[in-house]
C-alpha cells in the first residue's frame, strides 16, 4: 500500500480565530517529537498539560489531540475530554486513565476507547502531528454526552469555544 500523500495543513488555522491562550507540558515539546509514553505501542500515557490564561468567561474546557495526518479522509482523534471544570488548569500525567474531576468525561477516540489512545501511525508513514489542544468554552458544560462522536463535539466547540490553546509533538513509526 503506498502511503505517500501531501502533508495536510495545521487544522487550527483553518478554523475562525479564538483568542489565544497559554498551554505548555512536561511531556510534550512543541514541534519535537513525542516521548516513549505517548506512543501507543510504548506508555500510551496522556501526557502533562498546564495552562493559563483563559479568556474571561471560560466556564469549562476541552482537552483533545488530534492527528491530521492519519491515513484517512478526517485524520484521527486520541483524546476527547470534555466538561473539565473552569478552576482545573492543569492536568497530570497519566490523566486520562484517572477518575476525572467535577463532570467530566470523555467522549469514544476514533480507537473506540473512552481515554487517551497513544501515537500509532502506520510503519513507513510520514512524520505525524499530534496536536494537543485545551479548548476554553463559555458554558459550564459543552451540551454534549459520552456516546456522541468527537466529529460532535468538534462541531458543538464551534459555538460554544472562547479560547483555545495548542501545541503538538510528532511522531514517525
Amino acid at each position: 500500500m503506498n502511503l505517500d500523500r501531501p502533508v495536510t495543513p495545521d487544522p487550527y488555522t483553518l478554523l475562525p480565530a479564538l483568542p489565544a491562550f497559554t498551554v505548555t507540558s512536561d511531556d510534550v515539546t512543541d514541534g519535537a517529537p513525542l516521548k516513549d509514553d505517548q506512543v501507543a505501542a510504548h506508555g500510551n500515557t496522556s501526557p502533562q498539560l498546564s495552562w493559563s490564561g483563559a479568556p474571561e468567561g471560560t466556564q469549562s474546557y476541552v482537552v483533545t489531540c488530534f492527528d491530521p495526518d492519519a491515513p484517512t479522509p478526517s485524520g484521527f482523534w486520541h483524546w476527547v475530554l470534555v466538561d473539565l471544570p473552569a478552576n482545573v488548569t492543569s492536568l497530570d500525567l497519566g490523566a486520562a486513565a484517572q477518575p476525572l474531576p467535577g463532570g467530566a468525561f470523555h467522549v469514544r477516540n476514533d480507537g473506540g476507547e473512552q481515554g487517551f489512545m497513544g501515537a500509532a501511525p502506520p510503519e513507513g508513514d510520514q512524520v505525524h502531528r499530534y496536536f494537543f489542544a485545551v479548548h476554553a468554552v463559555g458554558a459550564e458544560t459543552l451540551g454534549v454526552t459520552s456516546d456522541v462522536s468527537p466529529a460532535v463535539v468538534s462541531f458543538n466547540l464551534a459555538f460554544k469555544a472562547v479560547g483555545r490553546a495548542v501545541l503538538h509533538g510528532t511522531y514517525q513509526h
